[in-house]
């Protein structure tokens, strides 16, 4: 019974890159919890031996760590989970932000909670919610698209279609981008919405690089854009005339 109780999964918080002062953006109960597990959920090994070393876990160079991604199988979960049900306590993380927060990490979720096993989220930072705080655009009611199509013809019908949306319903629209095309769309962006649409775009957040710029598409046309170029950025867009 007592191996039962102690069979958790926890979902823990990453940060974008090695920040020095994760304590800044952390709370204490995370540090502790990754202390207390036995192995980890990870999307690759280097990023999990990077998140333990954060935390100065004695044995990071040696705890197991099970890798889970776009690329796994659905009929791999069992064996990620399997340590689990024999009472074990793991962690699962995403390379950056919340697990299962624009990350695949909920399919493991969901048959853990089939198969009985206590899960347990800590809070932590996520680029989509601190965007929207630092954005200045209407968080009662938003919309996340996760990534935007490919193609050109295809991403510039997606962000019309956007803007028709929140025209109509007066919503925030949230988006993101590989960082090798946040370029590109940031000038797809610019070239195809109303000069009335309020535009935001974050970037590198909860790191000593970050940056936040929100204004009418208006303003964006007449300064030379940000360059986003292998940066990671999260963009926002917002047709409300009110705010």
């Amino acid at each position: 019974m007592e191996q039962r109780k102690k069979a958790t999964l926890q979902l823990l918080p990453n940060l974008l890159n090695e920040h020095s002062q994760h304590e800044v953006f952390l709370p204490a109960s995370v540090g502790k919890a990754v202390s207390q597990i036995e192995g980890l959920i990870a999307e690759s090994d280097r990023e999990g031996r990077r998140y333990l070393n954060r935390f100065q876990i004695e044995n990071a160079n040696s705890m197991p760590i099970a890798l889970y991604n776009e690329h796994t199988p659905d009929s791999d979960i069992d064996d990620l989970l399997a340590p689990i049900v024999n009472g074990g306590r793991w962690g699962l993380i995403s390379d950056c932000g919340l697990p299962c927060i624009a990350d695949p990490g909920s399919k493991v979720v969901l048959r853990a909670r089939a198969l009985g096993i206590k899960v347990q989220p800590f809070v932590g930072p996520s680029s989509i919610l601190l965007a929207l705080m630092q954005s200045g655009l209407s968080g009662q009611k938003f919309y996340f698209h996760g990534y935007l199509p490919k193609e050109r013809d295809a991403r510039i019908k997606q962000i019309q279609h956007m803007e028709k949306g929140s025209k109509a319903e007066g919503r925030t629209d949230i988006f993101m981008e590989t960082p090798y095309r946040n370029q590109h769309l940031l000038e797809d962006l610019v070239s195809t919405l109303d000069d009335s649409t309020l535009l935001a775009v974050g970037w590198e957040l909860t790191t000593q690089d970050q940056g936040m710029l929100s204004q009418p598409v208006a303003l964006w046309k007449k300064s030379p854009l940000p360059n986003l170029s292998k940066r990671n950025a999260i963009f926002l867009l917002n047709c409300d005339r009110t705010l």
